[in-house]
């Protein structure tokens, strides 16, 4: 399948409905944005393409009496199996982060990192949400 059949814009890039990430908020309380630009952060904390989210830790700015730090990430769709994997990594170390992703159920970091096809289960850690319909952005 052509990637051109599944987005109708040259960007990958798409701020999260505010809505959608208030209600997300409310339950998780996010510390960072972890892939944002200035115009569309949702956490006074964010980082940028320019900061490269990938290459530093998700949870060292970011501290909790309460519990795990915890990101928000919408993340460029062209770059999503990256950040799925540093989610996972992330995941490791105490951080918890909630992603909006396409439900693309057939990637391979779909299957390395958040569903484990053995036991018929998403991974240790992991919490699968579906939503119903299609996102306007």
């Amino acid at each position: 399948m052509k990637n051109d059949l599944m987005f109708s814009s040259k960007s990958d890039e798409w701020a999260t409905p505010q809505d959608l990430f208030g209600a997300l908020n409310a339950t998780f309380l996010f510390d960072v944005d972890l892939a944002a630009t200035a115009e569309n952060a949702k956490v006074p904390i964010f980082y940028t393409k320019e900061m490269d989210s990938l290459s530093i830790s998700w949870s060292g700015d970011t501290t909790r009496k309460d519990g795990p730090a915890c990101g928000w990430l919408n993340p460029p769709y062209s770059r999503g199996a990256k950040f799925i994997a540093k989610a996972a990594e992330e995941r490791c170390q105490g951080f918890l982060t909630v992603m909006l992703l396409p439900a693309r159920t057939d990637t391979k970091a779909f299957h390395a990192h958040i569903y484990d096809a053995m036991t018929g289960q998403a991974r240790p850690g992991v919490e699968i949400r579906f939503l119903p319909g299609r996102l306007k952005f």
